[in-house]
């Protein structure tokens, strides 16, 4: 059984990918320093999966806890999803989210070369194509200039990727390009946790449903979209976490010094308003919103085009915009 480290393992994506790579015959480590996750997430995945969890809290940039992951398990790959990743927050505090973001990863990389695991599969994000000038946009759309401190990490440290492996480091990596997760694991028992104000839309529309917030502000109505309303590519959890186990087999038959990137959406569009009435007509709940002023940093419409990653791993989404919905609500009910 390989042994999957998992940095951020407890976060959302995170913590529903540990769900998929057991199911799949993997075997997680999981490390997260509990910024924003919860350490009763591994009671869930232990409800959930049947059994507990190895565990480390701390910082993935901590080398000798690395070191001494390394000495008590024998790694074969290594998930990276440790990163902040607020937009809005990263325009406020760029040097925060350079330090974090690049620094984790470099201390990453050397670690793996030391310890030769091979096999990487990176957390990136549509946000390096910034502003596309052609929809949907493909893995060969050009990078443009990012809109956010938090999508040019995400553009840096895929240079720094694509650099290390052709140095000849040994290491096979694949950056898969998420577009934007939503929903929860089916059973509710794990979920979107977001620590104070969330940094997602979909929590903030479960929330306000819930009472726990006054109410919801759409960030612009104005923009040349369908309604007015920025245009997203939706992609439930479970879906994306499904994309990490067939990148981390695909990985495993490649040559050393391998390097590719993967959209992972569902090739669909939606804007903020039409989510919210979706989320309204799935779950019989309404939903109080305000339209409120443009953003910085927000991008007016992406979506993926999704054909390299159907088919060269055969990874299909499983989940409609509606089951996102339902899950996030019954998710949303348990807290």
């Amino acid at each position: 059984m390989k042994k999957i480290l998992i940095t951020g393992g407890a976060g959302y994506i995170g913590s529903h990918t540990a769900v998929e790579l057991v199911k799949s015959g993997f075997e997680p480590i999981i490390i997260d320093d509990l910024s924003n996750s919860d350490v009763k997430v591994l009671d869930r995945l232990e409800e959930i999966i049947g059994k507990r969890l190895t565990f480390y809290k701390g910082d993935c940039s901590d080398r000798n806890l690395l070191e001494q992951i390394a000495e008590e398990h024998e790694l074969a790959g290594v998930i990276h999803f440790a990163a902040f990743k607020a937009v809005g927050e990263s325009t406020m505090q760029p040097l925060k989210y350079y330090q974090n973001n690049l620094g984790s990863l470099l201390t990453i990389l050397d670690f793996m070369k030391a310890k030769q695991i091979k096999d990487l599969v990176f957390s990136s994000s549509c946000t390096v194509y910034g502003q596309p000038d052609v929809l949907p946009v493909t893995e060969a759309t050009p990078r443009q200039d990012a809109e956010s401190p938090y999508g040019n990490t995400k553009k840096i440290c895929e240079d720094i990727l694509m650099d290390f492996v052709k140095s000849q480091a040994g290491i096979r990596v694949i950056s898969l390009r998420y577009f934007n997760p939503v929903g929860a694991h089916p059973s509710a028992k794990i979920g979107e946790l977001p620590k104070g104000t969330p940094a997602n839309l979909v929590p903030f529309v479960t929330q306000t449903a819930a009472g726990i917030r006054e109410k919801l502000t759409v960030f612009g109505d104005d923009y040349d979209t369908a309604d007015g309303s920025c245009v997203r590519d939706f992609i439930h959890v479970m879906d994306l976490a499904d994309a990490h186990v067939k990148a981390l087999a695909y990985l495993g038959e490649q040559q050393d010094y391998f390097y590719d990137v993967f959209n992972v959406g569902t090739g669909n569009g939606n804007t903020v308003l039409e989510v919210i009435r979706t989320f309204e007509n799935v779950n019989g709940v309404k939903v109080n919103f305000e339209i409120g002023p443009k953003r910085a940093g927000d991008i007016v419409k992406i979506w993926a085009d999704t054909a390299k990653i159907n088919s060269i791993l055969n990874w299909h989404p499983s989940y409609s915009l509606e089951d996102s919905l339902r899950d996030s609500w019954n998710w949303q009910k348990t807290l």
